[in-house]
């Protein structure tokens, strides 16, 4: 008899690795989203047959990080979800590179290079992403982005080949890169970055830590700015002067102290969070003129 996905799954995974009708809640930064049919935790080199037996099987698969870039559907998400996180997470330090698993987060990343007396990667300290999830959308803050450090990427594809790619094959430009399209899975990078001062480094880190903290509403549950920024505006700028600062849709609100970040207030569903956010969209471009289009990607039933 041919076994199952599930027992062929665990001829992979152990148990504590296999989580079945698990909340999406507990693994996004918004901290909302429903069940998914299987969340599973495979470690670095156990990524690659496991996603190639969600293929085998043909069942959806949804790959995170930390979830900091996701918006999930009360409902849930259909399939597998496949959370490539801290259990992929090592760095090692050669020469000017800082080659890491794309589990890492990014502010580890950074702490790593800081730690070796790298300079380059201070930008990315406190976004709240891993270096996986940083790559597929060219995260940036602060003036800098990944594809200015990113030396390569490993990349598992969806005929199971693992390939090598640099930053212009993988057309990284403003939070955009080809890796949705093609379907391919971050597995590892490297970051080309330049000797520095370790004291001038730590205190550049710790600066940008202090206007996050200032200005950005990190005490709540948040995606980090809500909207890409349009050409020629700033999206916070816009909502702001649309009159949206601190409106509400049930527990959903526009921050009011950085009116680029939509917040879960009060124990927001996905649902409210969708409605406020195309509601802001509805009102910039009837004042302005101007279509906001999410940074944060949906996923699920919605």
């Amino acid at each position: 008899m041919a076994l199952s996905f599930e027992e062929k799954l665990r001829q992979i995974l152990t148990e504590d690795q296999i989580f079945l009708q698990e909340p999406m809640s507990g693994h996004t930064t918004f901290r909302v989203g429903g069940p998914a049919d299987y969340y599973l935790r495979p470690e670095a080199g156990q990524a690659a047959p496991v996603l190639a037996l969600c293929h085998t099987y043909q069942l959806p698969v949804t790959v995170i990080g930390n979830g900091s870039n996701l918006l999930v559907s009360d409902r849930g998400i259909r399939g597998v979800v496949v959370e490539i996180g801290a259990q992929a997470s090592e760095a090692v330090v050669e020469g000017p590179l800082l080659k890491v698993q794309a589990g890492i987060s990014l502010a580890r990343a950074a702490r790593e290079a800081a730690n070796a007396s790298l300079h380059g990667l201070e930008f990315a300290s406190g976004i709240p992403g891993t270096a996986g999830g940083a790559i597929v959308m060219n995260a940036g803050a602060y003036g800098g982005e990944i594809k200015d450090v990113l030396q390569w990427a490993q990349v598992l594809m969806p005929d199971g080949r693992i390939e090598q790619y640099t930053p212009q094959q993988l057309e990284l430009s403003y939070r955009h890169s080809v890796l949705p399209q093609w379907g391919g899975v971050v597995l590892a990078a490297a970051f080309l970055l330049e000797p520095g001062d370790k004291a001038q480094i730590e205190a550049q880190m710790e600066e940008y830590r202090r206007r996050r903290n200032e200005k950005q509403p990190l005490e709540y549950p948040s995606a980090g700015s809500t909207f890409k920024r349009p050409e020629g505006y700033f999206a916070g700028k816009l909502i702001m002067d649309a009159g949206l600062r601190g409106f509400r849709v049930g527990g959903a609100q526009v921050s009011e102290k950085h009116c680029g970040f939509v917040i879960n207030r009060d124990h927001a569903t996905a649902s409210e969070l969708v409605c406020l956010i195309e509601e802001v969209q509805r009102r910039v471009e009837a004042q302005f003129g101007v279509r906001l289009e999410p940074e944060v990607k949906r996923v699920g039933e919605f």
